[in-house]
């Protein structure tokens, strides 16, 4: 019976013993033994008395000899604290770099972590951390190389010590601050006004479209100096062109036009879409599939590539999708003070898609939220300029704070959407006639610009630069002796492109600030007219081919140009006069056709006189068919009898007189 229970012990000793080694937790081993003092004592003095031989066959019927080798074990607490030194140091090191401005410094991350924290572990297991077979537990010490790191601060530094030192070299601070306007190129569209523009995002494709309804598209990387556009097409027939647009991945065109439909196109001319026209007989515009009046304005959304908004006379702006076809997605109808249907002159989302504004013209400007319903405005401005007049353009700045509108009562304002009530700035006595000039603000808002239209006895079209928070006049630009209607600063090439009524585009930039675009087809020569090339015959020399199939060698051109002048067909010779009856399929003068020649040699050359006796053109072919009969006498000989003709004489005697009855 004590046997048996020292047996048990001493089994149970073994298990926890070998759990210990696997869980890596031999510290707590007495604790988690769940044996007092006693019984573990018992049970070591029973072991060490039992044989090898009966612990061995134990060892086997548990199962526990085919374990292999014990868990390696780690001091996790010396594992955190060489982690922790080695980040100190490695931010220290950092520091001193920033300060001294030094490119390169090694540090040294110790790789001997996981050898050091074996030191720290119980003596049991430090003879099994010298096998070379023996895998670790768990992921090793991530190695950080902060060389690549080091050298791009240092990279950093040296630019800004350089721009420092250089004050002629602009930052990208100062690169819109100034206009860049020293240099500048002269696009010829047509002679009539240049009413829309559009830059792809790109800005290597530039379209312009005008009042002889032709758009334009000119390619800055394939031009040469002769500034020539590469492609001419009249999208819309007869209508002029009031807007066009680059989407925001430049693959397609907006066209909108004077008439109700507007068009897509690709990036190379070729219609992709069509909008519908709706039903004019409606009068809810709710429920026509598309607009019934004239186009005024039109443009994409800036987030969404395949959404388009547009406006017309109809009174209704309409949201488009190029994936729907058939009809609209959404309908937006403004509407005056009374409640009446208000005319939109001019659309625009903002910048971030959120804002869908349009200006009026009872002089409204009217703005809803993109992400609600369109049944009432988010932002509302009744009085925003005169009543009537056509409010031809609204631009909202980058940071979608501000809002500028261009009116058709020669003023300029600038609206803050945080205090929608009055104009943060004004300026007047800016002429304009036309209901599509434009107003844009340079791409850091600094400035907002737009064209001025010619007075009486003015003869210079500017282009007026304002600054945005003073509305100072901070630069005229001279365009050209006509009204300027449309402009635009692209971002990333940083030119401003104005046209003009007398039909030519003129885009300025700045060698030092400017990048691509204008530049780039200034520097190309132009290209000459390609010469027509001759291609002749190669002539194959057979001197010993049979006379049929030889080819005669010319010694000289004036000798084969004599014998080919003697050929009819080389020559192309005309066709020679006609003689005797008729040649070669063809009659002689005598008629050009079959009638002509039947009356002519026919009908003239026997025609029979009235004025002659039938009888007697009878009777003159009686002696020759007496003497040759050949057609009726021949038969009738036997059986006819002779003909006796009468013959009247003439005597001089009066006819006798007829008795009266």
């Amino acid at each position: 019976m004590e046997d048996d229970i020292e047996e048990m012990s001493h089994l149970r000793k073994m298990k926890n013993r070998h759990y210990r080694n696997r869980t890596g937790s031999p510290e707590n081993s007495e604790n988690d033994s769940g044996l007092d003092k006693n019984s573990t004592s018992n049970a070591e003095v029973s072991t060490s008395n039992d044989s090898p031989e009966k612990q061995l066959d134990i060892t086997s019927m548990m199962g526990f000899a085919s374990f292999g080798k014990k868990a390696r074990t780690f001091d996790f607490d010396a594992l955190f604290e060489q982690t922790r030194r080695a980040a100190r140091e490695r931010s220290e090191s950092k520091k001193e770099i920033i300060v001294q401005h030094e490119t390169k410094v090694e540090l040294s991350i110790p790789k001997d972590s996981n050898t050091k924290s074996n030191s720290g572990g119980s003596d049991s297991s430090s003879d099994d951390s010298n096998d070379s077979d023996e895998e670790l537990i768990g992921p090793p010490v991530p190695e950080i190389d902060i060389n690549s790191t080091i050298d791009s601060l240092s990279k950093v530094e040296n630019n800004e010590d350089s721009e420092s030192d250089d004050p002629s070299s602009p930052t990208v601070n100062d690169r819109y601050r100034m206009i860049p306007a020293s240099h500048e190129i002269v696009l010829e569209h047509g002679n009539k006004t240049v009413s829309a523009i559009s830059l792809d995002p790109n800005g290597s494709r530039l379209i312009t479209g005008a009042y002889d309804f032709d758009v334009k598209f000119w390619d800055f990387a394939g031009m040469d100096a002769s500034l020539q556009s590469f492609r001419c097409l009249r999208p819309c027939e007869s209508h002029q062109i009031k807007n066009l647009e680059y989407s925001v991945t430049g693959d397609a065109i907006l066209v909108v036009a004077g008439n109700s439909q507007a068009k897509i196109f690709d990036r190379d001319g070729f219609e992709l879409l069509e909008c519908p026209k709706g039903d004019q007989y409606i009068s809810d515009m709710a429920r026509t599939k598309g607009h019934i009046a004239m186009l005024n304005d039109g443009c994409w959304h800036p987030r969404i590539k395949e959404e388009f908004l547009t406006c017309s006379n109809d009174g209704s702006l309409r949201i488009w999708l190029m994936d729907e076809k058939a009809e609209h997605k959404h309908v937006i109808k403004p509407r005056q003070q009374g409640g009446l249907r208000a005319i939109p002159i001019s659309c625009k989302y903002s910048r971030d898609g959120q804002l869908v504004a349009a200006a009026c013209q009872d002089g409204s400007i009217q703005i809803w939220d993109h992400r609600k319903h369109f049944v009432n405005t988010c932002y509302l401005l009744r009085n925003a300029h005169e009543k009537g007049t056509d409010t031809s353009s609204l631009a909202f700045s980058y940071d979608n704070h501000y809002v500028a509108s261009r009116g058709g009562d020669d003023t300029l304002k600038l609206w803050d959407l945080r205090n929608f009530k009055q104009p943060v700035n004004v300026a007047s006595s800016l002429y304009n006639r036309y209901p599509m000039t434009d107003c844009n603000f340079s791409p850091d808002d600094n400035y907002i610009f737009t064209g001025l239209s010619l007075r009486k006895n003015e003869t210079k079209g500017k282009l007026v630069f304002f600054n945005r928070n003073t509305f100072q006049k901070a630069y005229e630009l001279d365009v050209g002796n006509s009204d300027v209607v449309r402009s635009m600063w692209h971002p990333k090439l940083n030119q401003v492109i104005a046209s003009t009524k007398s039909g030519i585009v003129k885009v300025y930039y700045n060698p030092e600030l400017s990048e691509r675009g204008a530049k780039l087809c200034v520097v190309k020569t132009t290209r000459k007219a390609k010469q027509t090339e001759m291609i002749c015959e190669q002539q194959i020399i057979t001197p010993h081919a049979l006379p049929m199939f030889r080819v005669d060698r010319p010694r000289s051109t004036k000798k084969q140009m004599e014998k080919d002048r003697k050929d009819p067909l080389k020559s192309q010779r005309p066709d020679l006069p006609v003689t005797g009856p008729g040649q070669g399929g063809r009659l002689a003068s005598a008629g050009n056709t079959l009638s002509s020649f039947i009356v002519r040699n026919l009908g003239l050359k026997k025609k029979i006189d009235d004025t002659v006796n039938p009888r007697d053109a009878i009777l003159k072919y009686a002696k020759e068919a007496a003497e040759n009969p050949y057609w009726v006498t021949p038969a009738y000989s036997k059986t006819q009898p002779q003909p006796m003709f009468y013959n009247e004489e003439k005597s001089d005697e009066p006819p006798n007189k007829q008795q009266k009855m």
